[in-house]
Order: C-alpha cells, then sequence, then structure tokens
C-alpha cells in the first residue's frame, strides 16, 4: 500500500492526530525513541496500524510533531523586560522539559520541518535577542551558544550516575576514591574529598554554567548596540 493509499484509510473512532502525537511522546518517554512504531502506537490506541497514516505520513513526520509537542511545553522567552531573566527562564524550562523527555534532547536541532510550537520558539527567542540590541549575526551566535550549553548539559546531565549531593558523596566515598590513590591522581583525589567537605551539589552547575554564559553574552548586545 502507497503512503497515499495509508493516509486515505478511514480514521478510528475517537481517533485524532493530537491524540497519537501525545502517545507517541509518552511511549518515547517510557522506552526512548526508539521504542516508537506505529505497530506499537496501534497497539497503544487500539487501531489499525494502517489508520494510523491518516494522520502522520511517516515516522519523520511523527518525529516532528512528537518534538512539537515538546516545544509547547518550554516556557518562550518575553522581548519585554530584562533579555537575561528572559533567556535565563526560558533555559531553565527547557531543561525542566528535557528532563520529562530526555528522548527530545539529541532531536531538539534536527528538525527540517518544524512545527508551529517550534518556529513560535524561534521566533520568540530571536525577537528577545533583536529587542536587546543584538544585530541578526549576533543573535545567531547567541543562539548558538545557549542552545550548545542547555542542550549539552542535558545530555551530560542524564547520563551521571547520582541528582545529589548525598548521592555524590556516597559515590565518592564507595566508588572514586579508591580508584584515586593521592599519590598517583593527587589533584582528582583532592577534589573529590572537597566536594564533599563542601556539600557540593551538582543540581547548581546549570545554574552556575547558564550565568558565564549570559554575562558572556552581555559584550554582544553591547558591541551590536555600538556599531550602530
Amino acid at each position: 500500500m502507497s503512503a497515499n493509499e495509508q493516509r486515505q484509510v478511514a480514521p478510528e473512532s475517537g481517533l485524532s492526530k493530537r491524540r497519537l502525537v501525545v502517545e507517541a511522546v509518552c511511549l518515547a518517554d517510557r522506552e526512548g525513541v526508539d521504542g516508537v512504531s506505529m505497530r506499537r502506537l496501534a497497539g497503544v490506541l487500539g487501531a489499525g496500524a494502517m489508520s494510523l497514516y491518516h494522520y502522520v505520513a511517516s515516522k519523520d513526520d511523527l518525529l516532528d510533531a512528537m518534538i512539537d509537542v515538546v516545544f509547547e511545553e518550554i516556557e518562550l522567552p518575553s522581548a519585554e523586560g530584562d533579555w537575561q531573566e528572559a533567556m535565563r527562564r526560558s533555559a531553565v524550562s527547557t531543561m525542566q522539559v528535557l528532563a520529562r523527555h530526555p528522548w527530545a534532547t539529541s532531536l531538539m536541532e534536527s528538525r527540517t520541518t518544524p512545527g508551529p510550537a517550534n518556529l513560535r520558539h524561534r521566533e520568540a527567542f530571536t525577537a528577545c535577542l533583536r529587542r536587546a540590541g543584538f544585530s541578526a549575526l549576533t543573535a545567531t551566535h547567541a543562539n548558538w551558544l545557549l542552545n550548545s550549553y542547555v542542550y549539552g548539559y542535558a545530555l551530560q546531565a542524564a547520563s551521571l550516575p547520582f541528582d545529589t549531593a548525598d548521592q555524590l558523596a556516597d559515590m565518592v566515598g564507595e566508588v572514586y576514591l579508591p580508584q584515586l590513590p593521592p599519590e598517583e591522581f593527587p589533584y582528582l583525589n583532592e577534589s573529590a574529598v572537597a566536594l564533599v567537605a563542601a556539600g557540593y551539589d551538582p543540581a547548581g552547575e546549570f545554574d552556575f554554567g547558564l550565568d558565564l554564559v549570559l554575562a558572556a553574552l552581555e559584550s554582544l548586545s553591547t558591541s551590536a548596540q555600538q556599531s550602530q
């Protein structure tokens, strides 16, 4: 059966594209994006596999729609008020959303046919920076830098074997220090001991790095304004 013929199959009662896409997102949250297939979705929805093609043309079409649902959950940066605070709020929101949907992190920038929520997010992001004095070029630099930091952090955080200061302290004492004899790894041993003594909480790293990134971007805004 061709793709056109598949999309002409009568839809199942109660089925909609929104319901299909939301269920696909839930399935990806549980099993990863590789666990999403038309056959699996059909089973979850109690529908015929071919009927799903009435709503999406292909797996790529489904992924575009799934990523758009993820973008819907991210707070849009406001073009009014302090641009750094707007970017900070949006970046924190993005991290919270990606924590709920970790499968989406590597796909956020890969879609060549973005949906409306995706485009609204990008428009708001650019508008915030442009109204803050960034040029079209420096706003693009800022976009790359902020996205690289947020998505990179999300990928790294998802792979860490600890989430809290207590968990890190346990890992240091039970796993890391035995592998770091001070005579061979003096600086790593010193750092591990110091982190535990300070009650270091890895959850604070995102805000620490984000503040540095935003402070660095301030110079781009100033330079763009001075050149006008």
